[in-house]
């Protein structure tokens, strides 16, 4: 049986871990070449890769470190050697802008250094990787960004973080329009919390304060939202585009 995204390809960013590993992992089973970027650890995204490879799937990883200015175009430049290696062209399918930095501190105590790189990597490499992705991406593609259940909550310490995923809001909504006439799909999903690195000194007192706020009273997976995305990415999604989709248990809908 053929699978939804066979002879597809996949550009994963931050996939190393956390939820882009659980992306990458559900795109692979659902049948695409995925691309697994990373920043920093090599051996994570090779896990990640090994993890693939092991369910028969099909993967391969690129480094580029995004914080760093040159490092979309040094994204592009390993990502555009190693397609045409393998496929002989440099076109891909789907892009999931995953990578992303959650400094939790509040508008008093976020440095001027670190709020610097929040906007380096959540908005302007997020930007200039759908910038190039665009010259890439085959009529009828898909891109699927990362926003956060925060741009509807208000969560204390999290000001900066909020604004960069408001962005993401945004972006998707008017890149929709923009890539519309070649069919390509633009949503975005926002999680709440999930068990991941990111989130553990949110969960480190406990979970119960979250659970209190949730309609589903357990914590959320990576693979809650991995599921959601391989719908997005999938044939099944061809007529949802512009769209933020909450993926947060139902997180503070009741009073």
């Amino acid at each position: 049986m053929t699978k939804p995204l066979t002879s597809r390809i996949a550009l994963v960013t931050g996939a190393s871990r956390g939820i882009g590993r659980a992306i990458a992992k559900a795109l692979a089973e659902d049948g695409a070449t995925v691309v697994v970027h990373y920043g920093g650890s090599a051996s994570a995204a090779a896990e990640t890769v090994r993890q693939i490879e092991a369910d028969g799937g099909a993967a391969f990883a690129v480094q580029a470190d995004l914080a760093d200015k040159t490092g979309v175009e040094t994204l592009f430049t390993h990502l555009d050697r190693e397609l045409e290696s393998r496929f002989g062209s440099r076109r891909f399918d789907i892009l999931v802008n995953n990578a992303g930095v959650a400094p939790m501190a509040s508008i008093a105590e976020l440095d001027e250094p670190t709020f610097d790189r929040l906007l380096q990597i959540n908005v302007k490499a997020l930007y200039l990787v759908t910038k190039h992705a665009a010259e890439r991406l085959r009529d009828g593609g898909r891109v699927i960004n990362l926003s956060s259940a925060v741009t509807r909550v208000g969560v204390p310490g999290a000001a900066a973080y909020s604004a960069t995923k408001g962005f993401v809001d945004s972006l998707t909504l008017s890149l929709a329009a923009d890539f519309g006439t070649r069919n390509i799909t633009v949503n975005a999903v926002a999680p709440g919390v999930i068990a991941t690195d990111m989130a553990e000194p949110m969960l480190a007192g406990g979970s119960d304060w979250i659970l209190a706020k949730q309609t589903f009273k357990r914590v959320g997976e990576p693979s809650d939202v991995a599921d959601l995305v391989r719908f997005l990415a999938g044939p099944h999604s061809r007529w949802t585009t512009g769209q933020t989709i909450d993926v947060s248990g139902g997180s503070a809908i009741a009073f």
